[in-house]
């Protein structure tokens, strides 16, 4: 397959890491890595596999077997939530932009390059790929379309921001915003305590329209309402404290 290298607005090429945090996703995860393989523009693909109890680690061991290079696999022994998962897979990247993606199946990577043609250009280190600009998408739950929709405007009223989409999981970033960026989120509260340390940068964050398939709880759905308030003090604690 070939590979198409990202490159800067001066002509340098730019490598692509993304980043998969993956926890008890048996029945998604070798879909997911070979669509993110299809688009072809990955340089290198970390999974973190977060303590996975469901079979997951074994289809991960297939993939291992079958010796991709640009796969890397990291296993957590315990699960330590998304945001330890990220941590551990941005140690590991190596490319010049990182961009996560969930191992589920709610987030095309063929809108990868809507995503990394703002960083590619040097519009922002930052992009977001938001649910809420327009792009085709599965009807939300309402009630978490609520929450997503307050906490991005507690977002907006604490950093002077215009986010459409905080809680979004298409995080596009050149890997320098997070070196050095002492993360202290385990769980879903990551979202809110990365944007909230790179708006306090001073990073205007760009965001692009995706697609969206949402799945339900029923089908393994696991950010739930309770992890809303966290997040909430997650942006009021780090608007007042580095």
């Amino acid at each position: 397959m070939t590979k198409h290298h990202p490159r800067a607005a001066e002509g340098k090429p730019l490598t692509l890491s993304v980043i998969i945090p993956c926890y008890n996703e048996v029945s998604t995860i070798a879909e997911m890595l070979e669509r993110v393989q299809d688009v072809g523009l990955a340089q290198q693909i970390v999974i973190v596999d977060d303590g996975s109890t469901d079979g997951t680690r074994d289809v991960l061991a297939e993939i291992e077997a079958e010796q991709h290079p640009d796969v890397k696999i990291i296993y957590r022994e315990q699960n330590g939530g998304k945001g330890a998962a990220l941590v551990t897979g941005f140690q590991h990247a190596t490319g010049d932009i990182f961009l996560i993606q969930d191992a589920d199946l709610e987030y095309d990577p063929r809108d990868y390059p809507i995503l990394l043609r703002p960083v590619q250009e040097g519009i922002s280190p930052v992009v977001y790929g938001s649910r809420f600009l327009g792009g085709p998408r599965k009807a939300m739950n309402f009630w978490n379309m609520v929450a997503n929709k307050g906490l991005t405007l507690v977002t907006n009223m604490l950093y002077n921001a215009i986010l459409s989409d905080m809680e979004t999981c298409y995080k596009v970033f050149r890997a320098e915003v997070v070196r050095g960026m002492k993360i202290h989120a385990r769980g879903f509260e990551f979202e809110p305590e990365f944007t909230a340390k790179v708006l306090k940068q001073g990073i205007r964050i760009y965001e692009v329209p995706i697609s969206y398939n949402g799945r339900e709880w029923t089908e393994g759905k696991k950010i739930k309402w309770t992890d809303a308030p966290a997040a909430l003090w997650t942006l009021v604690k780090y608007r007042f404290v580095d």
